[in-house]
């Protein structure tokens, strides 16, 4: 179970990956593109949508390798048992907080699709289209959370903690 819990996270960091690396071929294939006379149509848009699913995608996996920016600089001195009620509080906000974010992320994506909506580029591309990849990352960060939660919970380490604490042992 663990290791597919890996493999998940590692598909959203790859997939992340893989809009950013499509981003580069739109603007390649737009520079080219130029170069020989013809446009690349709603390259812009795509762009735009690519780098919005990377940057979500994204989330599920920076968050479990601990790569997110947290502010250790006085919990790290508390003993086992504060720190273990500030993990707990931070992390169910943190949880409902993704919760409600990705309600409303397929709830526009929803909306989209009932009302027909089109980008207003040269390609008439339906918006729920670009949309699902922003509600998919939103997901797999509820996923994430809701994991370390768990663990913490469970009095284990979170994930994020376990790899803050080698950047810290590096560091030495």
């Amino acid at each position: 179970m663990n290791s597919l819990r890996e493999k998940f996270y590692l598909a959203s960091g790859y997939a992340s990956g893989f809009c950013i690396a499509l981003i580069m071929v739109v603007i390649l294939a737009q520079i080219v593109g130029r170069l020989f006379g013809f446009i690349i149509p709603s390259a812009e848009d795509v762009s735009g949508w690519a780098l919005a699913a990377a940057t979500f995608f994204g989330l599920a996996y920076t968050f479990h390798n601990g790569g997110h920016i947290r502010v250790t600089l006085v919990i790290q001195k508390w003993s086992a048992r504060p720190r273990f009620w500030q993990e707990l509080v931070v992390l169910v906000f943190g949880f409902g907080l993704a919760c409600y974010m990705t309600f409303y992320c397929w709830h526009m994506v929803w909306e989209s699709y009932i009302f027909e909506e089109v980008s207003h580029g040269y390609i008439p591309i339906p918006i729920w289209i670009p949309q699902v990849p922003v509600a998919l990352g939103m997901t797999a960060l509820n996923i994430a959370i809701l994991d370390d939660l768990v663990a913490v919970i469970r009095k284990r380490t979170p994930s994020y903690q376990q790899h803050e604490d080698e950047l810290n042992l590096e560091e030495v």
